[in-house]
């Protein structure tokens, strides 16, 4: 599986490509802005685009989403519970002092073990609330990659002081569902530079059991 991570956006969100280029086939998780360098990069790797993945609702992620699927026709996924933000994202625009982009709602949803992603390389959908309710991250178990929203960072977790957020319920989801995967895992967080289970474990003092 051939992955490619960059940031876009005025957030620099980390919008990630996920392509088995044998077969010609590609996922695209968090197009929050820069639709046209996305498409291009697509074009270039002579990709079909088959699902959009969203994360959570958050401008910054799901901003880009809608125009994608109209270039593209590939589907949006996302979590039901995040469907109250994807409706809020005038105020959501109206904090950063953005224009309003355009939205609807997901082709389809995402729920806890659902499958998605590529044939030869499938990801399970791994429902962790707390960031927002609809917080999902992707464990593409055969690569070992979670890619993981604002779930989880390098040595930091998600912020849970927007509408939605739950900072038990973050640690919940942390503990309950990603420090249980491999130490070697490699995590693309949505924002900044990736890391692995194992250095979270170890390093991040959010996650330090009292």
């Amino acid at each position: 599986m051939l992955v490619e991570t960059f940031p876009v956006g005025l957030l620099q969100c980390n919008c990630t490509i996920a392509a088995d280029p044998e077969h010609g086939e590609a996922i695209v998780i968090d197009p929050g802005d820069e639709i046209t360098r996305i498409v291009e990069r697509l074009a270039a790797l002579r990709l079909t685009l088959r699902q959009i993945i969203i994360t959570h609702a958050h401008i910054d992620h799901v901003g880009g989403a809608l125009k994608l699927k109209r270039l593209t026709g590939a589907p949006i996924l996302m979590h039901q519970d995040d469907l109250p933000l994807l409706r809020m994202m005038d105020v959501q625009a109206g904090w950063l002092g953005v224009e309003t982009p355009e939205t609807a709602p997901p082709d389809e949803p995402l729920r806890e073990s659902t499958i998605v992603g590529l044939t030869q390389s499938p990801a399970t959908v791994l429902h962790t609330p707390g960031h927002t309710p609809g917080s999902v991250c992707l464990h593409f178990a055969h690569e070992n990659i979670l890619v993981a929203g604002d779930t989880l960072f390098a040595g930091s977790i998600g912020r849970t002081d927007l509408p939605g957020g739950d900072g038990r319920r973050i640690l919940e989801s942390i503990h309950g569902k990603l420090l249980h995967l491999p130490e070697e895992t490699k995590v693309i967080a949505g924002h900044g530079p990736a890391t692995t289970i194992g250095q979270e474990k170890l390093r991040n003092p959010y996650l330090r059991l009292a």
